[in-house]
């Protein structure tokens, strides 16, 4: 099976960037980042990918339309030869076109079980503060292939974390982090295997049900 060939969109520090190239670098991941962009200058992704040979990008998102920026975008995957796209702490919204053009090749990493604290306004620690406002007791982390809407397309992944009585959002964070850090990498290498089938709402993942 040929390489994947991923763009990775950033908006912060690249934690989750980071988990990709670890796992990239281990070989458990079939697939190479040719570029990461940025919507946002100066952050310590574009870093991140510096320090392993990767091309990084910045596309400011101030002063552009969401049409112009996303086809800046676009047009920066397309010099790279991207065909697959992965959401690492991105907060600009892709339209319509762009989503089209990856159907079920956008993968996004969200800090919820979602359908729990997702959607428009949430993000960051805003996750992780109402869900313990709500008093849940688990909480954690959805890779899902993004859709026309927000945090709404057919989920891949998940796993949770226990919130605890003392938690706050600082410490609630770092819990689901870690299991963000785990679930990423995890469905990227198994769609770069070709192991995720998606039916409507539904994704199925070969073999899962041997395990």
């Amino acid at each position: 099976m040929r390489q994947r060939i991923i763009g990775v969109l950033v908006s912060g520090s690249g934690s989750n960037l980071q988990a990709v190239i670890d796992a990239i670098e281990a070989g458990k991941i079939n697939a190479s980042i040719a570029v990461v962009i940025s919507d946002r200058e100066g952050v310590f992704a574009l870093q991140r990918a510096k320090n392993h040979g990767i091309n990084g990008i910045c596309i400011p998102r101030k002063g552009k339309s969401d049409k112009a920026l996303n086809d800046e975008m676009l047009c920066a995957l397309d010099e790279h030869g991207v065909d697959m796209v992965v959401l690492a702490g991105f907060l600009s919204i892709l339209n319509e076109e762009f989503v089209k053009r990856y159907t079920n090749a956008i993968m996004n990493i969200h800090p919820s079980l979602i359908p729990s604290f997702c959607g428009p306004g949430y993000y960051g620690h805003k996750v992780h503060q109402a869900a313990i406002d709500c008093g849940v007791k688990l909480s954690g982390a959805t890779v899902h292939f993004v859709d026309e809407g927000t945090d709404t397309g057919p989920i891949i992944m998940q796993d949770c974390v226990n919130v605890y009585a003392d938690d706050d959002a600082d410490t609630l964070a770092a819990r689901v982090l870690k299991v963000e850090h785990k679930i990423l990498p995890k469905a990227i290498a198994l769609f770069a295997q070709g192991k995720i089938k998606v039916d409507g709402r539904k994704v199925f993942i070969e073999d899962e049900g041997e395990k």
